[in-house]
């Protein structure tokens, strides 16, 4: 940022103003990003309060599986809904809306008294957390500037697994502590409503959009909102691309199914499908929300596969901010590809142990290794890259639409892989259970090498005309 010229980039007044640009972009993305923490948090909590709800709702296999993915089926619907809202009402203010409905759905599930009670609240808590997967995304990929996009955007993936860590250690202390109380599971989910309420209060200090206002006509507004994040030459230089693209689009109507037709549209759309697919077939919610069941069926006691599960929470934050580096550094494509190659063979060798190796201590230990080393490629490659070039791929007219479904695409899947994960351990065993995940990831990596383009470098409005002008044309 310190290679432009004039007042604002050079000397002590520039250096000033530098500084307090990066701090308004940084304040920003980190109040974003509470949404990612409540993403994290809310889907990672069931894994510890869910043993403890057993008894007290008097969960079977199925009803078991309906309370860890009824916020997943409620997410796929909120992701749906929710890039259309931020389309037509703003990035801002549907995060606004979204930080209400996360308390609402945290004191019901808080406060549920019987098993009806909990889907239902979990189904409107994962209205909430669908919202913030496509919302926060697209809000942080439109505010950031292009050689920073990767890293900006994927903070959000570093709060969301953030939020799961912390979800895991606080319900590994109360669970530990006060595991012979009553109930103790309501005090796991209601730590949620204090992150929700630092998002509605923070989100009253960010500013809107920059692309969302120029789509809307609000030229100057968006010219101001860039002035307070960039230095005065790119600020100016971004906002003519970006008024450009707008007027570009201005006579057109906000896309929809019919504009599919279009091949360049398609093809665009087809990955971005693709890309919520491969994320969510690793199985790597089976290993998020019933990390603890697997670790006991491993050979752990409950107490015991609490406390390690802690460890699967550690190495995803780790392995995020490696993650958020490589993103600076290398391209997505081949992370993608890595990340894929890994957890596959770690979910082969995860099958293998829990075939070969008898029960115990020793095979506990060596799936928990297992798990960590899946969560390491999972969430250092495979998450990140997903949801930055989720938010990257689609053009400005097409980005709600693209995104939602996307990510509604993801949550289905997702509501799949965490519904059948409990249903095909009992019924086929963990290690075949796991080896169909093998073959969904050689898919996976099929997939990835054919179709997936590069998009590292560019400005969202230079992605848009790269897409244009190679449509139909081979992966480069």
């Amino acid at each position: 940022m310190s290679s432009g010229t004039g007042n604002s980039t050079t000397g002590p007044r520039g250096d000033d103003g530098d500084r307090r640009q990066r701090r308004y972009l940084r304040r920003a993305t980190w109040v974003a990003t509470l949404g990612g923490l409540l993403f994290g948090f809310d889907t990672g909590v069931i894994n510890g309060a869910l043993p403890f709800m057993v008894e007290d709702l008097r969960l079977t296999a199925v009803t078991e599986g309906l309370v860890a993915s009824s916020l997943v089926f409620g997410a796929a619907f909120g992701a749906l809904t929710g890039g259309r809202l931020a389309d037509a009402h703003g990035r801002k203010r549907m995060i606004l809306v979204l930080a209400v409905v996360f308390l609402a759905g945290t004191l019901g599930t808080s406060l549920a008294p019987d098993v009806t009670v909990m889907v239902v609240s979990r189904l409107v808590l994962g209205l909430a957390v669908g919202g913030a997967s496509v919302m926060v995304p697209i809000f942080l990929a439109e505010l950031s500037p292009a050689a920073r996009r990767g890293q900006v955007v994927t903070r959000n993936e570093l709060m969301i697994v953030t939020g799961q860590l912390i979800a895991f250690s606080t319900s590994a202390f109360l669970g530990t502590v006060f595991g012979d109380s009553s109930g103790i599971w309501r005090w796991m989910l209601v730590l949620a409503t204090l992150p929700a309420i630092g998002l509605w209060i923070g989100m009253h200090f960010v500013p809107e959009s920059p692309r969302w206002l120029a789509a809307h006509g609000a030229f100057g507004v968006a010219l101001r909102v860039l002035q307070r994040l960039r230095p005065e030459e790119v600020a100016r230089q971004e906002y003519e691309e970006v008024r450009s693209t707008a007027i570009e689009d201005r006579g057109r109507e906000t896309a929809g199914l019919r504009d599919l037709r279009t091949p360049w549209l398609r093809r665009v759309f087809f990955v971005g499908l693709g890309l919520a697919v491969i994320q969510q077939i690793t199985g790597v919610n089976s290993i998020m929300y019933y990390g603890t069941q697997i670790l006991v069926v491993a050979g752990f006691g409950t107490q015991a596969a609490l406390t390690a599960n802690i460890a699967n929470g550690i190495i995803s934050v780790a392995a995020t901010f490696v993650g958020i580096w490589l993103l600076g550094r290398v391209g997505r494509r081949p992370m993608l590809l890595v990340g894929q190659i890994g957890t596959t063979s770690a979910l082969l060798a995860i099958g293998l142990v829990s075939l070969l190796v008898p029960e115990g201590t020793a095979r506990g230990f060596l799936v928990l290794a297992l798990t960590v080393t899946f969560l390491a490629f999972q969430q250092g490659a495979i998450s990140p890259v997903t949801w930055l070039m989720l938010s990257e791929i689609f053009p400005m007219r097409l980005r709600g639409l693209g995104m939602g479904a996307a990510v509604f695409v993801l949550w289905m899947v997702n509501f799949a892989v965490s519904l059948s994960f409990p249903i095909l351990m009992a019924a086929i065993s963990i290690s075949t259970t796991f080896f169909v995940f093998v073959v969904l990831g050689v898919a996976a990596i099929l997939f990835a090498r054919r179709y997936v383009p590069e998009t590292r470098g560019r400005s969202l409005e230079e992605l848009e005309h790269e897409f244009k002008s190679a449509a139909g044309g081979p992966v480069r």
